[in-house]
Order: structure tokens, then sequence, then C-alpha cells
């Protein structure tokens, strides 16, 4: 069974999402009475494959859109597992103390997770308020009108004592969004009390000043509300009920406010999307299903309640039989919900939410939600279709642009084919279809793949009924103009080749299209940008062609191709080197790890650095392109900058290394990224960029002082300069300083202390020496 739950699920494209069978099918298949005698399971499970299969909706194919995401996963499956091996009753602490504690803290765990008031959960003894797992979200939203209706019921008879509580209960109502959810409508029939529909804005969302309008005129006529339900993320298009102004209402008529959030309610493990939740401390509960879009699955809805009581109130029975000493110090969940028995379903919770982590699971909403703005996207690009409401999460509802009858054809057509399952929706007379991304195994091309379907049968049905692929969608044409034309129109036009998917298809397309900066702030923008790149430039005849060309043209390029030029450049003309006196006496007065920093380019190369704990005075840097590229630096005007003479500070977070100079040492001149700034040489505008810019990014001076060492040695203002970005080179320095064994201090003898304190000093000198071997001049 595990290994055909595991085939099944990672095959999932290989069925059809949506069965071709007709009611009545299975009757025709199997016998009208169980068998007399045991059955072989090698003959059960073969009915499964051969009858069972074909009738199957594959909730989880990436090709289900229909309803919302009723999602499982590996951990829940296990928990299942071993939840139905245990098969525990948890109606009381003492019939499972462990199933009854771990609910209580897996409740806890969602409710933080969501960024739920602290009234909702349940972390001491005292706690008033707490979570609780239910079946559905329907059976929350009875038990919440149940427990509302009741507390009303008790506060009516305390005013009217000679009336009978079936007298009183005809002069309960509640309320609810047009837009709201089938069972909200059950559960009023079930509570046997009177439903008001409030009619939500342009945006399908209920306000508080319609609210509040239908609360007073039904005050008026002697009802009294009792209970108001705000629903976020709804059926029809996911529209949020402004949460903040029903509350509001609620608290100043002493209604209780529930809030549904089945399958939106997933989504607030994501700060971004809490923005919905304001408003949610004035509410009386909350309830969502992790059995939708969190992976749990079915059944598990999550619920939580400011004031237990109410639930007590409603739903006490203490019969002799199921008290125990520790009843009122734990939670008996018996008490808060319709049923007695309840399942052990915490712990399929608990699995999830540790083996995903929140990362985990904040990556998996943001992914689904990622998945509808694409197809969101292709909708929007083709003219025959129509998005009549905004986007929210998941979920987009789209239609054929029209008469309704023609969305209804292609939505009843798609669900035919059987590739694709989606149904529909109807809002203020608007049918759509609702196409929500269900399967955590979607992938763009799931999502390519369904919307060429969606248009091709789509063609079919506008071909059948106008004669045309486009239906009575009149299609703009656009005007051909000529490479010629355009040139004579626009003197800056720059020209990019663009190739197809298909050999030998170049297309020619205006270069303003792709991203064009201003003149004046493109060298300032390249650079920020060049800043943050891995130094190491692009070298090809193509490149070094296409540099030649740009630098021909004289047009107006993107930016992407001054970005090209630039690496090019520092590629094609090769920057100047030390001379053999300078690399000797460099070498003849410096440590090893001083040669190193004079012998080996800036320009790190990919290879792995591997670093020899053999010999800790070593500093290790990268190996040296094949091609030698230099910065225009003079690394023999620091040969006398030592450990003694500079605080070398590292930050491993931010990639910087700052240089802090003690005594009489002090950094005077402005350092100038000269390599780049000199080989542009394309203006003013250019040198004014770099100018501007390289003391923010390239180095700056820290205008500060204090304490640089344990004596509190004054450090003057001008002298502190830090060297940052690209990463790329700054953390591998980093990394090659503070990589090697540094043995504790307790197992040394002195000598061998001398020993290692000497060794990061020739380590922290050549990381000094190669940093400003990479900032460039830096005059003495």
């Amino acid at each position: 069974m595990v290994d055909y739950i595991a085939d099944y699920l990672e095959n999932i494209r290989d069925h059809r999402v949506y069965p071709s069978v007709q009611p009545g099918y299975l009757h025709k298949r199997l016998p009208n009475e169980a068998p007399q005698l045991p059955e072989s399971w090698d003959d059960i499970f073969k009915d499964v494959e051969n009858h069972i299969m074909p009738g199957i909706v594959h909730w989880q194919s990436p090709h289900m859109h229909a309803y919302f995401p009723a999602l499982t996963s590996y951990p829940s499956i296990m928990g299942e597992m071993l939840s139905s091996a245990l098969n525990v009753l948890c109606f009381t602490w003492a019939s499972s103390p462990a199933g009854t504690e771990l609910e209580t803290i897996a409740m806890n765990w969602l409710g933080k997770l969501l960024g739920l008031p602290e009234c909702f959960l349940n972390e001491k003894n005292d706690s008033p308020g707490g979570g609780v797992i239910q079946t559905t979200a329907s059976e929350a939203t009875l038990v919440s009108l149940l427990a509302a209706r009741t507390r009303a019921l008790m506060e009516l008879s305390s005013l009217n004592p000679d009336m009978q509580s079936s007298e009183l209960l005809g002069h309960l109502i509640c309320y609810c969004s047009d837009q709201a959810h089938s069972s909200v409508e059950k559960a009023g029939l079930i509570g046997l009390v009177r439903m008001r529909y409030i009619e939500s804005d342009e945006h399908q969302c209920m306000r508080g000043v319609k609210l509040e309008e239908a609360i007073l005129n039904d005050k008026d006529k002697g009802l009294v509300p009792f209970w108001v339900c705000a629903t976020l993320g709804t059926t029809g298009s996911v529209a949020f009920d402004n949460l903040r102004e029903i509350g509001e209402v609620c608290e100043k008529h002493s209604t209780w406010l529930h809030v549904d959030a089945a399958y939106a309610g997933s989504a607030f493990i994501c700060p971004e999307y809490r923005h919905w939740l304001d408003g949610v401390d004035m509410a009386d509960s909350f309830a969502f299903n992790p059995s939708k879009w969190l992976m749990v699955n079915f059944d598990c809805t999550a619920m939580w309640v400011k004031d237990s009581t109410a639930l007590h109130r409603t739903f006490n029975v203490n019969p002799i039989y199921l008290r125990h000493e520790n009843s009122g110090k734990a939670i008996d969940y018996m008490h808060w919900q319709i049923p007695l028995s309840r399942r052990f379903r915490a712990l399929k919770l608990w699995f999830v939410l540790r083996n995903y982590g929140v990362v985990g699971l904040q990556k998996h909403i943001r992914e689904g939600v990622r998945l509808a703005q694409k197809f969101e996207a292709l909708v929007l690009a083709d003219q025959r279709f129509d998005i009549p409401q905004q986007r929210n999460l998941g979920m987009v509802a789209f239609r054929l642009k029209g008469d309704n009858t023609l969305t209804e054809r292609l939505l009843k057509r798609l669900n035919g084919r059987g590739h694709i399952h989606a149904v529909p929706a109807c809002f203020k007379g608007v049918y759509v279809i609702r196409f929500t991304v269900t399967s955590q195994r979607t992938t763009n091309q799931d999502i390519l793949d369904d919307w060429s379907e969606i248009k091709t049968v789509a063609s079919e049905i506008l071909m059948e009924t106008f004669g045309s692929e486009n239906g009575n969608i009149v299609m703009p044409k656009r005007p051909r103009i000529s490479l010629k034309e355009t040139r004579e129109l626009n003197a800056t036009f720059g020209t990019s080749l663009l190739l197809a998917n298909s050999p030998m298809s170049p297309k020619i397309v205006n270069g303003t299209h792709v991203a064009i900066c201003d003149y004046e702030q493109v060298l300032s923008s390249c650079a920020q940008t060049f800043a943050q790149l891995k130094m190491e430039p692009k070298d090809s005849p193509e490149m070094r062609r296409r540099i030649r060309g740009i630098r021909m043209c004289g047009k107006k390029f993107s930016l992407d191709s001054y970005m090209d030029m630039v690496q090019g450049l520092m590629v094609e003309q090769s920057l100047p080197q030390c001379s053999e006196e300078e690399r000797e006496e460099a070498s003849n007065g410096s440590s090893p790890g001083d040669r190193s920093s004079i012998t080996s380019s800036p320009i790190t190369s990919n290879a792995t650095i591997k670093q020899d704990n053999s010999d800790l005075s070593q500093l290790h840097v990268p190996s040296t392109p094949s091609r030698q590229v230099r910065s225009k630096s003079f690394d023999v005007s620091l040969t006398d900058l030592k450990l003694d003479d500079a605080i070398i500070s590292i930050d491993m977070k931010n990639n910087e290394i700052t240089i802090t100079p003690t005594g009489s040492k002090k950094f005077e001149d402005q350092v100038r990224f000269n390599a780049v700034e000199e080989k542009l040489n394309i203006g003013n505008k250019i040198s004014q960029a770099f100018d501007s810019f390289q003391g923010g990014v390239f180095g700056e001076r820290r205008n500060e002082t204090g304490s640089t060492s344990e004596k509190n040695d004054k450090v003057d203002d001008d002298s502190k300069i830090t060297i940052k970005g690209p990463g790329s080179y700054i953390k591998k320095l980093i990394q090659q300083f503070s990589e090697g064994p540094f043995e504790t201090e307790d197992v040394k003898t002195e000598s061998e202390k001398a020993v290692s304190t000497q060794s990061i000093k020739d380590r922290a000198d050549a990381i000094c020496k190669k940093c400003f071997h990479y900032k460039g001049r830096v005059n003495k």
C-alpha cells in the first residue's frame, strides 16, 4: 500500500483528472451483497485498480483547479497512518492525555504562526481562550453560531423571565455577506434562526456601513442581532470582508463576530498577507482549514475562541462515566464540539508543522500565489478573455467576453474533455470560471499546458458560434513599420537582435523596448549594478565584437549593453601591471601573505579554494586565471603596513573589511577607482558618476571616533576606511581568514601561543594588502 501511494502521487499526471463515468457505473460492476467468505487481498486490490480508480477525481493533480485545494503530504499521511494504528478517542484528557495536550500545543503553534492575538491561545491553565480541531469549517461555523445563540438566549431570559426560550428564539437574527459560503446558510437553518444577507460592494466585500444599516432596521422591527459571520476569502472570488469595520459594528451592538477564513487562512503564515487580518482582535471566534492549503489531509479545521465558557455552556454534558479526577484541571475537548468522540487529528498537523517548518510552508504558499499570477498574466494577454474581479492569492476568476452562455459552454467542454477540472461561480449576474492553483506539484509547464487547453477549446467554441477564433472581438491590426522608417523618425534608435527558439529566424526589434536609462544616470546605475556582480569579466570573440560595435555606434543602448561594455573593457584593454623592480621590492620586504597578494589578481576565478592547514602563516588565494588581469594599483606603497599599525575588523554579515590605522598612520587621500574611470574615457559625466559613487560602494570614510582596541586608542575622524563589495571577492577573503583551525588557549604552551599569534598577524596583514590591491591606488 505504501508503494502504491507513493507511485500514485509521484505519477499523478498520468491520470485523467476528471473521470469519464456516468452515475450508477459502480453499481453495475460490484455485487449487491457482501461476500460470505473472506477474499484474498490480491483480489480486493485488483478491484480497486479496475473499478474504483476509473471513477476517481484526482484532487492531488496539478490540473485540478476546481473548488479550493484539498492537499495532502507525506508527513500528513504518516500522521494519519499512526493515528489510525493507535485509534485513540480524545474526548477527555483521561481518555488520551497525549492526544489532548498535543492538540493544545499544536493549536498554540499554529495560532502564533498566523499572528493571532494572545487572547485566542491557551498557554496557561486559566486562559479563557484556546484552539480546537474541528472536522470542517462548516462545523466550526455551526459551533460558533450555537454558542452565540446560547449566550443571547441567556441574556434575553434574564431580561424577560416570563418568556420561554422558544419564544425568544423567534426574535434572534444573524448576518453574513451575500458572498458567504453555503455552510453559513446551513448553520442558520440548523440553529432555527433568521439569516440576513448583506449586499457586498463592487469588490464582493461586506462593509461596516451596510451591516449597521441592516442591524438598525432589524432592531426597529423588534429583532435581536446576535451573530455576524465575516468571510476572509470568499468562495466565488476570494474577496475579503472589511474585518475592522465589521468588528467595530459588532462591538457597538454586542453581537458575536465569527471569522470564516477556510481557504485564505493558510496564507496568513506569510506576513505580507496579514493586512487582511486587521481587526481580528475584535472577533469572538476564528476558523480556517489546514486541510485545504496547508497540506494536512482532510479532515482538519483549526478553530479558536476568545472565551471557551460559551462553548461549555452550549455543549456541556457530564455523565458519570465521562468524569475523571482531573476534570477542570485540563481541557476536555468533548465540551468544545457537537459530537462526543474525536480522532487524534493533532498528530498529522504536528508532523506537518515540524517536517516543513515555517520557511517550508511559507515557500509553498508563495509558490501557489506566483503560479496564479502567471496564469492571470496569460489570461490578460488574450483579448478574448476577461477577469471581472481582482485576483487574490491563488485563484483567478475568468470568463470569455460576451454572453454568459459562451463561458458556460467553455467550462462544460473543458470538464468533458477531462484534461483539467474547474467549477463556476457567479456574482452579480456574471458567470465566471474559477481557476485555483491547488497542487503543490504544479509547475510553470502545467500552467502553460492548462492555458493551452483552455485556448484550444475557446477557439473551437468561438469558431462554431461566430465563424472566427476571435469570436466577435475586433482584433486591432498593428501597422508594419520598416527599419528604415523607424531610424528616420528616431535618430537615437538602437536595434537589438533577438534570436527566436527556432534556428535561423532572427528578428529586429526596437531597442527602446528594453531597459533604457537616462544618459545622465546610466553610468551610476551601471556602476551600482557592476559593483554587486561577480568580478569576473566576460571574454569571448563574440563579446569583443559586440563591445566594438557598441563603441563605434554612438547610439543609446540598454543598461545590459552598457554592462557588457564595462566588463568587456576590463578584458579588451588589459590593465598595467607592476614592473619587475616593483615586484622584487615588494617581495623582498613582505611576508608570504603579502607576496600572494601581489602575484594574484583581484579578479577571482571560479576554482574551488583549498586551504592547507599545515601552514597557517600562508594566506591562500584563488588560482590565477589563464589571462592575467590586473587592477591599476601599486602594492609596494603599502609594504610597511603591519598588524601593529592597523586594526582589521571583519564583518561576516555585511561582507565588509574595515581597516583602522593606529598610532600615526592615516589614509589621507581619496581612493579612486582608476581602472574603470580612465579606461571608459567617454566624458566628464562618467567620471563624476564614479567620483560620487566610489565612496558609497567601493570604499567609504567613517567619520566616527571611539575605541578600536582594548586600550581605547583614539582614532582620527578621517583615518578609518571600509572595503565593501563586490561580495564574491570580499567574501572569499573573509572565508580564507576565518576558516583555519584556531586551537583553544588552555591547550597551548607559551611558545605555541606566540606562533599562533604571529600566524594570525601574517594572515591579517595579507588580507590588508589584498584589500588595497583590489581597492585601487592609494598614495602614501
